[in-house]
C-alpha cells in the first residue's frame, strides 16, 4: 500500500511547474495587453483606442492582430465612418474563454510563487560542489 501512496504523489508532482496552460499565443506582451484590454470592452474597440491603450505602432498592432485573428481568438470588423475607415476588434467566445484560462493558469503560478517565504535564507551548498 505504501507503494501506491508513493507512486501517486509522483504522479501529482509530476509536471508540478509546467504551466501547460501558458498558451504561447497569449503569453507575449503586446498580445497580452491586447487580450486584456479588449476583454473590459466585450463590444469591442477601435483600432487607434487598441493602439493608444497598448502604446503600439499602427504595424505592431495590426501584425498581432492578424495573429491573434487567425487564432481565432480576436474577430475584427471593418467598415465606414464619415467616409473613414474603421476597424473594430473584440474578442471571439473562444477568445475569452481561452483568455480567461489562462488567466486562471497565471493565478496558480502566483500562488506557487507566493508561498516561498522571501525572508526565508538561502541555505548552504554542500561542500563538493563549485560554481560552474
Amino acid at each position: 500500500m505504501a507503494k501506491k501512496k508513493a507512486a501517486k504523489k509522483t504522479e501529482e508532482q509530476k509536471g508540478r511547474f509546467a504551466y501547460e496552460g501558458l498558451d504561447r499565443i497569449l503569453h507575449e506582451k503586446a498580445r497580452l495587453g491586447i487580450m486584456t484590454c479588449l476583454l473590459s470592452k466585450p463590444e469591442g474597440l477601435i483600432f487607434k483606442d487598441i493602439k493608444s491603450l497598448c502604446d503600439l505602432t499602427d504595424g505592431n498592432l495590426s501584425r498581432h492582430l492578424q495573429i491573434l485573428n487567425e487564432a481565432g481568438l480576436v474577430e475584427i470588423w471593418k467598415g465606414f465612418q464619415n467616409k473613414r475607415p474603421q476597424t473594430l476588434c473584440r474578442l471571439s467566445e473562444e477568445g475569452r474563454d481561452r483568455f480567461l484560462k489562462y488567466i486562471q493558469e497565471l493565478e496558480g503560478l502566483l500562488k506557487d510563487v507566493s508561498s516561498v517565504s522571501s525572508s526565508e535564507p538561502r541555505k548552504e551548498l554542500p561542500p563538493h560542489l563549485a560554481p560552474a
